[in-house]
């Protein structure tokens, strides 16, 4: 039987994984862990252990205490954080990161470590950017996941630790408010809609990035770490896609819901950001070689989340 640990189980991606995991696995079986002294109310339902995965000898004592063979490790300083205090995002990314391989050495039967589209940079292409091109990282956070793809394929190539990968992009749910990122505004978007709140975007009206809806990342999480090992051709990161937009033609498509919505556009620090990435990606590996499939668009992803969301949010 797996036994699973989470490292930032709290976080947006966090929270949905494990509720996924539990539900697939048993929730017994799959452990959350973060830096809160009690896990958030969704996760209260399973075991629960408060994790400063920088600590390497806490994180031995929660592997032995519940017999781990599986760890999904997802605690990080996102791309807008990081930019704030660079060298602390540089040191938690990096030294968790590799904490977590040396384990795998061992002990560790599976390991899941997230990258980012934020590894790719101004040199790289913009359309349709190849799974393997120029990679020129502006960011401490794409610094950060451009080095640990590369100690990831190294630790499988030396060591043959079992480490899988995915390039996310931006990533949209309504069970947890994301975590200081680029494209934190495709969240923020539908919560002042719903409200009723004109909203005010730091991107400019224009900019393209690539977008993915939670249910679409956590299944293909999950099809990536349980597919067979044979099947992982590529082992520093995938490329990851589901849908392109623009913040206009979000808010365009929000407006079929709520008339009257109203966005303005006052571009800060992270529209340098964005403007470094990508506007769409080609995951033709990752599909070919595990069978990856997105089901949600733009129109999709805004049903569910106004849907979703109405039912959440409290109203002053």
């Amino acid at each position: 039987m797996d036994k699973i640990l989470i490292i930032g189980a709290c976080g947006q991606l966090g929270t949905e994984l494990t509720l996924k995991l539990r539900e697939l696995k048993g929730t017994e079986n799959v452990i959350a862990s973060d830096l809160r002294d009690e896990p958030i109310d969704l996760l209260t339902e399973g075991p629960y252990e408060k994790l400063n995965i920088m600590n390497k000898e806490a994180f031995q004592i929660i592997l032995e205490k519940h017999q781990i063979n599986q760890v999904y490790h997802l605690a990080a300083v996102l791309s807008a954080k990081g930019e704030q205090n660079p060298h602390f995002a540089w040191q938690l990314n990096m030294e968790s990161l590799l904490t977590v391989l040396e384990a795998g050495k061992d002990r560790l039967k599976k390991i899941y470590w997230p990258s980012s589209i934020a590894v790719f940079g101004p040199d790289t292409p913009k359309e349709n950017t190849p799974q393997n091109t120029v990679m020129s990282p502006n960011t401490v956070y794409g610094i950060s996941k451009l080095a640990g793809e590369r100690w990831c394929e190294y630790y499988f190539e030396k060591y043959g630790v079992d480490v899988r990968s995915l390039r996310y992009p931006g990533l949209i749910g309504y069970k947890a408010m994301p975590g200081g990122g680029t494209t934190d505004y495709a969240v923020d978007i539908y919560h002042k809609a719903i409200v009723g709140e004109k909203f005010e975007c730091f991107l400019s009206e224009n900019s393209m990035l690539p977008m993915m809806y939670m249910d679409d990342a956590v299944k293909a999480t999950i099809d990536l770490m349980e597919t067979d090992a044979e099947n992982v051709k590529v082992r520093s990161s995938y490329n990851l896609a589901a849908m392109s937009f623009t913040p206009k033609e979000i808010a365009e498509e929000i407006r079929n819901h709520y008339p009257d919505f109203e966005i303005t556009y006052n571009p800060d620090f992270r529209q340098k950001i964005a403007d470094s990435w990508p506007g769409s990606i080609d995951d033709s590996a990752a599909r070919n070689n595990w069978g990856w499939q997105h089901k949600y668009g733009l129109k999709e992803l805004t049903e569910t989340m106004i849907t979703n969301l109405k039912d959440t949010i409290v109203f002053d």
